[in-house]
């Protein structure tokens, strides 16, 4: 016969077990639901964002898909609670079975063309200031551990909306070319750009093209953690030289 003291014994002995499950639940509805951990693997957010980066993704700020579930689960199609990302709004959306992350320069209904290097929305020009050079880790082509510093032109744009970013323009490559035919935005979709303009495979290219609302994974908010590219974020007995320090809890714009 069960006594009362042996069932108190067995249910301390599962309270390690329920602990664990009740941390995952809560942890797959905060990933779910508000927030999500990316980190930057290429250079094609540079100067805004850049390898090594770490950050949160709020997951509510377009609504919900599918993409917002854990291994994307196909419980519904769709958007639920859908809001429209703004122009210059930086997004991670899915495209196959990889996460990219762009700024969002074209909505439903926008022409877009790249003229000289320089972007027009609607026919009209995007305001564009030449400000001080990047300097640092090559933003253009991959370079090796301790390879020197370089310069790379830099320019602030901002958008009809008063978003303001900072864009790079390393040398022109063939399929990166500086002039490009009209693109209109079709319905429900988005025309994104990396601010890496000459080393960013985005909506200017057939393989990725416009994206689609219901693609959208969330808004970049705020970088938590950031290392320089040669190191990994759990090397933590490099982490006194290895944390660009100047980058914690900056907000994503």
């Amino acid at each position: 016969m069960t006594t009362a003291s042996q069932l108190r014994r067995g249910g301390r002995a599962f309270e390690p077990f329920k602990t664990v499950i009740e941390a995952v639940l809560i942890a797959i509805v905060i990933r779910s639901l508000l927030f999500q951990p990316f980190n930057i693997p290429s250079g094609s957010m540079e100067p805004t964002l850049r390898v090594g980066d770490y950050l949160f993704v709020s997951k509510y700020s377009y609504g919900y898909s599918r993409y917002s579930l854990p291994f994307s689960l196909p419980f519904f199609s769709g958007r639920i609670a859908a809001v429209q990302p703004q122009r210059g709004d930086v997004v991670v959306f899915r495209h196959g079975s990889v996460d990219f992350i762009k700024r969002v320069i074209g909505l439903p209904g926008d022409r877009i063309q790249v003229i000289d290097g320089a972007v027009y929305l609607n026919g009209r020009q995007i305001e564009r200031k030449r400000i001080a050079d990047f300097v640092g880790r090559n933003p253009c082509r991959p370079s090796a551990p301790g390879s020197p510093p370089v310069e790379v032109p830099q320019w602030r744009e901002t958008l009809p909306n008063g978003v303001s970013y900072d864009t790079l323009k390393c040398s022109a490559l063939p399929a990166f070319p500086d002039s490009t035919s009209v693109y209109t935005v079709p319905p429900g979709h988005f025309f994104m750009m990396g601010d890496n303009r000459e080393n960013s495979e985005d909506s200017r290219f057939p393989d990725v093209g416009y994206v689609p609302f219901d693609d959208l994974i969330g808004r970049a908010q705020v970088i938590f953690f950031s290392v320089t590219p040669a190191q990994w974020a759990w090397e933590v007995w490099n982490w006194p030289s290895a944390i660009r320090w100047t980058r914690l809890f900056s907000i994503v714009r």
